[in-house]
């Protein structure tokens, strides 16, 4: 249940996020952030807030782990929507690498949504996410968060 221990502290954050998904574009965005994690309840779970400082907004998340189950459910919240999201992303860990999905909707259409965390050492991680609108035949990456710790 301590699988997010490795990101306790403050990171620099370089985000890549696709402008126009699901639309066969390759245009990205690129914009700097910071973000700042934390470990509650002996590492069941994990909290951090991310700041865009070029976009005027901030995020958080809420990684909750479920020992029943062994799997982790992960909440996300906008101060531009002020609200938290109700359907979590669902997985675990294998290693350096931890898979988490759930049903989802982009602009309006169903998707299925996939984050993958990478783990590269003490001072380097990777989030990313992807979608897909086949059954997870094919996944569409659409945002990356290269973290280096602050």
């Amino acid at each position: 249940m301590n699988d997010f221990d490795f990101f306790i502290g403050s990171w620099n954050v370089v985000n890549r996020r696709l402008v126009k998904p699901l639309t066969g574009s390759d245009e990205w965005d690129e914009f700097p952030a910071t973000s700042v994690a934390s470990r509650h309840f002996d590492g069941a779970v994990s909290f951090d807030e991310i700041k865009f400082p070029t976009r005027g907004f901030s995020g958080l998340t809420l990684r909750i782990f479920n020992p029943a189950t062994e799997l982790w459910s992960i909440y996300w919240s906008s101060s531009s929507r002020g609200v938290l999201d109700t359907t979590p992303l669902v997985g675990a860990f294998t290693g350096d690498r931890g898979e988490f999905y759930a049903d989802d909707e982009h602009e309006g259409a169903p998707v299925r949504c996939r984050f993958i965390w990478s783990v590269f050492g003490a001072d380097s991680c990777r989030w990313e996410q992807a979608f897909s609108v086949d059954g997870e035949q094919t996944w569409e990456t659409n945002w990356t968060m290269d973290f280096t710790r602050a």
